[in-house]
């Protein structure tokens, strides 16, 4: 069935996130008590609710969005191209900046949204962070009243599951496995909180989560058994 879809048709993505505010003390006591009640699973007793803070960016209660990248295929006869770029700054900017992307150029049935893990993680983030800041879900990702199979939604790694829905594979190891060169990296998502808030450095996760959509392009590649993307087939735009 992945055969039969049109590589142009699908908007390949990926989110970066941080915790709304840099250090748990800047909550106010509501947040806090809130935080500690919502992190106490997590944490048990090895961590307080202070310290486990810095991963607060991975629940939208409590994180932001500080970049979405995006990457589509244009292919002119032989000719094949993977377009990456991304919305980043202010997050109720970026995200309007999203959502016009999605309502200009992939608002039709045809159109699909995939990313890796992204109907446990970016999808529903991108919705709630939209809901939080007033702005009306566009319809890729208003899925009230949808059946499971009107969901626009692709997701590389429940691809990978077949059906094993305890199975957690990520996008590093996939690519390992599939043979797919691996991005040169300089960080990883447990160091985007620190990047961005301590060494200030965007333009560093831009990069990172650009190489993230372009590996799940090239994910989507391998399961459709084709031939990956060239560095010279990759575009910044």
């Amino acid at each position: 069935m992945l055969q039969k879809l049109q590589l142009e048709n699908i908007l390949f993505l990926d989110i970066e996130t941080v915790p709304e505010v840099e250090n748990f003390k800047e909550l106010d006591d509501s947040k806090k008590e809130l935080w500690e009640h919502k992190s106490q699973y997590q944490r048990k007793d090895e961590f307080t609710a202070e310290e486990f803070y810095e991963r607060a960016g991975i629940w939208a209660e409590f994180g932001r969005i500080i970049c979405i990248s995006v990457g589509y295929f244009n292919t002119k006869g032989d000719i094949r191209e993977f377009r990456v770029t991304s919305f980043h700054g202010e997050e109720p900017k970026l995200l309007r900046e999203f959502k016009t992307l999605l309502n200009s150029h992939f608002k039709y049935p045809k159109n699909l949204l995939c990313a890796h893990n992204g109907k446990e993680f970016d999808f529903p983030y991108i919705a709630r962070r939209m809901i939080i800041h007033g702005i009306n879900l566009p319809y890729k990702l208003d899925l009230f009243g949808k059946k499971p199979w009107e969901v626009p939604h692709l997701d590389t790694m429940e691809l990978w599951k077949f059906g094993d829905y305890k199975h957690y594979t990520s996008l590093k190891l996939m690519a390992n496995i599939l043979g797919i060169p691996s991005p040169k990296e300089d960080i990883d998502g447990s160091m985007v909180r620190d990047v961005y808030y301590i060494e200030k450095d965007l333009d560093r996760i831009i990069t990172y989560c650009e190489l993230d959509v372009v590996t799940t392009a090239q994910v989507f590649l391998r399961l459709r058994n084709e031939e990956l993307l060239e560095d010279s087939e990759i575009k910044k735009v």
